[in-house]
């Protein structure tokens, strides 16, 4: 049989993968950061950051629900303004750096939450530990170039998680009631991501059935 080659061109359109609303972005490390909150004492909040954010997104603008995110922070970057506080969060009672030098976040989940917001459900895994959490996102923003021509685009995420949940549990109790270190921890990322040459766009959820 026979087949026309414009019967041939819609056949390869249909079955082929489309990519044509996938777009790769990569997490600019030095336009990025991850903060963290938790209590101390019981009366304050702590607050620290992790620097050299690292990842990539897979953004389905036809489907945003399609799109994936993947991103890792360094241990060993924690930072509170207090060297002593951080070597010891570095050491063995938390973060363990030598032994688990990573903090790592790999989306199985995007669902729409409103206007500009979604709800990315992922598995976040710290000191060994996997547990599923879910970031409260705003964004994507819209697509603006730099003075380089580089295409960027950002976004923040929120969630709270207990560091008990991932083998967090150093403490110390206090004479009046109560402990040194809180066990809910807020997370902050603020995201700036560049544009990839379209080639490098990975298969979006759907391609990938």
């Amino acid at each position: 049989m026979k087949m026309s080659l414009k019967s041939a061109i819609t056949l390869l359109a249909v079955a082929a993968p489309s990519f044509a609303f996938a777009s790769a972005w990569e997490i600019d490390s030095s336009h990025s950061s991850a903060q963290f909150a938790v209590k101390h004492m019981m009366v304050s909040n702590v607050r620290g950051t992790f620097s050299n954010v690292k990842g990539n997104i897979n953004l389905d603008d036809k489907d945003i629900t399609k799109s994936t995110i993947e991103a890792t922070l360094d241990a060993k970057t924690i930072n509170t303004n207090e060297p002593k506080r951080d070597e010891h969060l570095r050491s063995a009672d938390f973060f363990d750096v030598e032994k688990f030098p990573t903090i790592t976040f790999k989306s199985t989940k995007v669902a729409k939450a409103g206007k500009d917001k979604l709800n990315v459900t992922g598995d976040l895994t710290m000191h060994g530990v996997t547990k599923p959490v879910t970031l409260a996102v705003e964004g994507p923003t819209a697509e603006t170039k730099d003075a380089w021509g580089n295409v960027r685009r950002g976004a923040t995420a929120t969630t709270k998680i207990k560091r008990s949940d991932f083998g967090l549990t150093w403490n110390k109790a206090l004479e009046a009631g109560g402990v040194a270190v809180g066990d809910e921890v807020t997370i902050t990322l603020d995201l700036e991501t560049t544009k990839k040459p379209d080639a490098a766009a990975a298969p979006t959820a759907t391609d990938k059935k």
